[in-house]
């Protein structure tokens, strides 16, 4: 026998529907959070520079020279031959870039004197060397 006081159905909070609008809004916010960070070269351990300044210019070309020595144009793979033609090829009709010189901090310094002077031949190119303040 039942009591007049006594509810037909028990009170049930259902918490399925919030834990889905939960992990929504997780997953919207961790993508959103990659997109934001923009990686421009392959990543290397870059040497580090107190009196390094930021550089800005509408065009730019990210040149990685990883640990062993690979060179990358906007990770690309070429060879120290080819990156000249590669770097005009990117350019196009771009009269002015500024190419970023990405180079590991354990790349023996002649690479990167030899891949700089091959770059500085470029007309309308600026070079700039990416480190970490």
């Amino acid at each position: 026998m039942r009591l007049p006081d006594e509810p037909d159905n028990i009170a049930q909070i259902n918490i399925v529907p919030m834990i889905d609008v939960v992990f929504a809004i997780l997953t919207f916010l961790i993508i959103s959070s990659l997109s934001l960070s923009k990686s421009e070269g392959l990543p290397v351990n870059l040497p580090k520079a107190t009196t390094s300044q930021s550089q800005e210019a509408p065009f730019k070309i990210t040149i990685t020279i990883d640990e062993s020595g690979k060179l990358m144009v906007d990770k690309k793979p070429v060879n120290l031959d080819q990156i000249e033609g590669a770097v005009r090829e990117v350019m196009g009709s771009n009269q002015t870039s500024l190419i970023i010189l990405n180079a590991d901090k354990g790349v023996n310094h002649g690479n990167v004197v030899e891949v700089m002077d091959r770059l500085r031949r470029i007309k309308g190119a600026k070079l700039g060397i990416a480190t970490i303040k």
